[in-house]
């Protein structure tokens, strides 16, 4: 059902942005900035950690000098101002997993999964970027994160259209499951219908 902008998914109450804003990333126009700029690293789950840390050496093949040197100085991870665990930065900027092939952000973790050397593709937060999953006592919160670096996937989106919730679909699946995923189409669905 739906209530105050909200779809209501088992536990999660999820923003209708998934469901309205059209949305596909195009890293050959952006660059995969979303990698590059802002304040911390990307956030980090404790289950996420315990891979990285037990498969850095599979990863590091596949990292940048820099962001090697980065976590053999801050370790696996690294506390943002708020005391959220995540990605350690290069010198304040980059993830330490960004490494750069024509000028465009690729992640390490993700090469070493593509690559067969690791069981995780890459930081939930990062697979689901820009949803921000925020976890309460009681519910979880979806929200979709506008981030102005993020104008090309806005357009790319309507040109493609291609609804958000569409374009996340992996990685939504992967974190919520195909049964709550299959509601959220159906809510879309209805969303879609009540516009037209």
């Amino acid at each position: 059902m739906t209530k105050n902008s909200v779809l209501i998914i088992q536990n999660t109450l999820v923003s209708e942005d998934l469901a309205q804003i059209k949305f596909a990333c195009n890293c050959n126009l952006c660059l995969g900035q979303c990698c590059v700029e802002g304040d911390a690293g990307a956030p980090l789950n404790d289950d996420e950690i315990t891979q990285i840390t037990a498969h850095i050496e599979h990863i590091k093949p596949f990292m940048s000098k820099q962001g090697i040197d980065a976590i053999n100085v801050q370790g696996i991870f690294a506390y943002d101002v708020e005391g959220i665990k995540g990605t350690p930065l290069i010198d304040g900027r980059e993830c330490a997993f960004v490494v750069y092939k024509k000028g465009i952000t690729f992640c390490s973790i993700e090469l070493a999964f593509n690559n067969k050397k690791v069981k995780l593709q890459k930081p939930a937060s990062c697979h689901l970027y820009p949803v921000r999953i925020t976890d309460y006592s009681d519910f979880v919160a979806i929200n979709y994160h506008k981030w102005s670096i993020c104008k090309t996937a806005l357009k790319n989106g309507i040109e493609s259209n291609i609804y958000l919730y569409q374009y996340l679909k992996i990685p939504l699946i992967n974190k919520f499951g195909e049964e709550w995923y299959n509601e959220l189409v159906m809510l879309a669905d209805h969303l879609h219908q009540k516009d037209q």
